[in-house]
């Protein structure tokens, strides 16, 4: 293939000296994204992009198959108050999803629906916090990668906004008082209030008034002190207590904040978590008789559940309600403590080797009674249970062919009923799921999800390997429509468990971040050197995919391993460690990678930041770049940068471009470029691995199941 002539990007001669460390920069200039010039060359990218677009001759085909394994319906468990239900439904051709109320009758309506609210559809419904007598509901709806997030209130008889707008609450939690007439919420401080420039989160806990507007709204809680803390909030049964958390960014250990309502407007707080101290992460949940239920990773790194007394600031004095399982890392767990109960009972969520278990306890001693079953060999998510006073539970299952499915547990008759779910628009293709083990150069023994068509196949197949890797995120055989797609065209997809995530509790964590972040990028090239070693791969079939943090595993892990792979697929990656703080939410993410402003750290960052391990004259893989023109999140600069960095540099014809997308966010956008984007990375990855469409034999497209081993 002839190599592709790439759009002008002018070199800087910019080099810092850092602690002694002489670090190039050639590409600075692009990190202003208002420039006219940098208007221009991206533009270019993006002509050239939809150029080589063209050339893909499977590109319809992708997408049809990637709406056909796409979900729809309802995914994620109900919140029920008082007899109202509220659950988020999103149906075919919805670009958002709306939400919906249902009362004791069962009878169902929209209470909210963003495409009336914009028909664009690229207003979407973040989020929502009903009263716990179910009669208000606050929301709060997002516009995509615009940085404010109002907050209205709603009457659920009536659908009418009650209250509203409060501003600045991006990234916020709600919790509500008794009675309906007030709750606590996080917001920014307003700008007036602040240094000029300053980009720091400055998040203040507030008290709101319903009917009183946001100007009188009380800061009980945050200051300029914790410029860049995030807080969680939750409210006692009677409404008499708040706990918050508060953690510096997403780091691994939070403090534990407990405050006295005597005066909602002016609690006083004792610290009873300080997590300097534990270093580690600690959620509380009140007990009907205001003592504390604490679920904590605390001499305890696959987790543990305590009760302590409120105001216990000792960890020792905590008693262990359900011990650690070294084997099965805790995820979630929720009381059931409806006084019709014949005892108060205590519901809880492990993984063991990649799927989940949800077992049955008494919520005074911590006793077993019993395993819930579940449907297959899948992952268990969102446990909730009714408000006030717990008889049943809601969980969404999921597995490899099986889209999100909403069970309840009944408490009282001890029934586990499937109540609703997501369905696909056609058939999806049979697939083999299953886990193995394969060694890291370390001798460390990591786990790789495999997927697979269910039709035996000798020799090597066109391979899709992703990864994260980062902030204690665990990798799930969840659903996932592009694994569908991909393996339904008879390809193997595939996910690396690397160190920096959270498949086996909080050492493997800590294992793969800060000094030990380059563990998580040999961990994934580790991943696809067995894969080609066992020969279910080549190095010519094998593509790559990552997605934030992920995006800067497989970047890092193709810059230093270019031979391995034939394409890399980074959506909003981080690029340039030694400057990812001064972009987006960079600033509150130096517990996981690192700060360049200290010099043993900056080492750190050096040895595996993409955008500074680039070698001119090498043959890198394809590249596609994919991401929004202005992502608040990770920083747009990321990509450009590489892009050009890349293009500049690679001695191969293989081609480095760069997919930019307006009006969608990081992480969310409507779901007809969600899917847009699926099918232009499949189609991506398909042309350079070989994987064609048209070499698939139909009889895997119109056949549904599972098979495991």
């Amino acid at each position: 293939m002839t190599r592709l002539f790439y759009p002008a990007a002018w070199r800087s001669d910019t080099v810092e000296d850092l602690f002694g460390f002489l670090v190039s920069d050639p590409y600075r200039w692009l990190e202003d994204a208002d420039n006219p010039r940098v208007r221009d060359w991206a533009a270019a990218q993006d002509r050239l992009f939809r150029a080589y677009r063209t050339g893909w001759s499977e590109s319809r085909s992708w997408a049809s198959l990637v709406d056909q394994v796409s979900s729809f319906g309802v995914s994620e468990p109900p919140m029920v108050r008082g007899s109202v239900m509220f659950l988020a439904e999103q149906l075919r051709g919805d670009e958002q999803r709306r939400l919906l109320v249902v009362d004791a009758e069962g009878n169902r309506r929209v209470l909210v629906d963003p495409a009336e609210i914009d028909p664009s559809g690229h207003t979407g419904l973040y989020t929502w916090w009903p009263s716990r007598e179910g009669e208000r509901v606050a929301v709060q709806m997002e516009v995509a990668e615009q940085p404010g997030s109002d907050i209205m209130v709603l009457d659920v008889r009536t659908g009418e906004e009650v209250d509203g707008p409060l501003p600045r609450a991006r990234n916020t939690s709600l919790a509500w008082l008794p009675g309906g007439e007030a709750f606590y919420y996080v917001s920014r401080a307003p700008d007036e209030e602040l240094e000029p420039g300053d980009k720091r989160l400055q998040r203040r806990v507030r008290l709101h008034l319903i009917g009183s507007p946001w100007q009188d709204d009380a800061v009980v809680f945050g200051g300029e002190d914790a410029p860049d803390h995030y807080y969680g909030l939750t409210v006692s049964v009677d409404g008499r207590h708040l706990a918050i958390t508060a953690m510096a960014g997403p780091t691994s250990h939070n403090d534990v904040y407990l405050g006295e309502l005597i005066d909602p407007r002016a609690p006083h707080f004792v610290r009873i978590v300080d997590g300097r101290t534990t270093r580690a992460r600690v959620l509380p949940r009140f007990l009907a008789d205001n003592d504390l239920l604490l679920v904590t990773d605390h001499q305890a790194p696959c987790g543990r559940i305590c009760t302590a007394h409120r105001y216990d600031t000792d960890p020792a004095a905590w008693r262990t309600l359900v011990a650690e399982d070294p084997q099965a890392p805790l995820d979630e767990c929720v009381a059931l403590d409806d006084p019709a109960l014949p005892r108060p009972l205590l519901l809880v969520a492990r993984t063991r080797h990649g799927t989940s278990t949800l077992t049955l306890h008494d919520l005074a001693s911590g006793g077993s009674l019993t395993t819930l079953p579940l449907p297959g060999a899948g992952v268990v998510s969102s446990l909730r249970t009714d408000t006030p006073g717990g008889r049943h539970a809601w969980f969404s299952y999921c597995d490899a062919t099986t889209p999100p499915t909403i069970y309840r547990y009944d408490a009282t008759s001890g029934e586990l009923e499937q109540q609703a779910g997501a369905s696909t628009a056609g058939h999806r293709p049979r697939i083999r799921s299953r886990s193995v083990r394969y060694h890291a150069g370390d001798g460390t023994e990591i786990t790789l999800l495999l997927f697979t068509p269910a039709e035996e196949h000798q020799g090597p197949r066109p391979t899709l390997l992703y990864g994260y890797g980062s902030f204690g995120m665990p990798m799930r055989p969840w659903f996932f429509p592009m694994a569908a797609a991909w393996v339904g065209a008879g390809g193997t997809y595939a996910v690396a468990c690397v160190r920096g995530g959270g498949e086996e509790g909080q050492r493997w964590h800590d294992a793969g971040r800060g000094p030990h972040k380059y563990r998580a990028i040999s961990d994934f090239n580790d991943a696809a050197n067995w894969l080609i070693t066992t020969g279910r791969t080549t190095c010519d079939q094998l593509a790559i995919f990552g997605q934030s943090a992920g995006g800067l595993l497989v970047t890092a892990a193709a810059v230093q391993r270019p031979d391995l792979y034939a394409a890399v697929v980074a959506e909003g990656p981080l690029c340039d460690m030694v400057r990812y703080e001064h972009f987006g939410l960079g600033h509150t993410w130096t517990d996981e990678f690192g700060t360049a402003s200290e010099p043993e750290q900056l080492q750190w960052l050096l040895t595996y930041s993409p955008y500074h391990a680039i070698t001119p004259g090498v043959p890198y893989p394809a590249f596609l770049f994919t991401g929004a023109v202005t992502d608040l999140q990770t920083g747009e600069a990321h990509v450009t940068k590489m892009c050009a960095a890349l293009q500049h540099a690679t001695s191969s014809d293989r081609p480095i471009l760069m997919r930019r997308e307006p009006d969608t966010a990081h992480a969310a956008s409507p779901a007809s470029k969600e899917r847009a984007l699926a099918a232009d990375i499949l189609a991506f990855a398909a042309e350079r691995t070989g994987l064609s469409l048209t070499k698939t034999t139909t009889m895997s497209l119109h056949q549904t199941g599972a098979a495991t081993g």
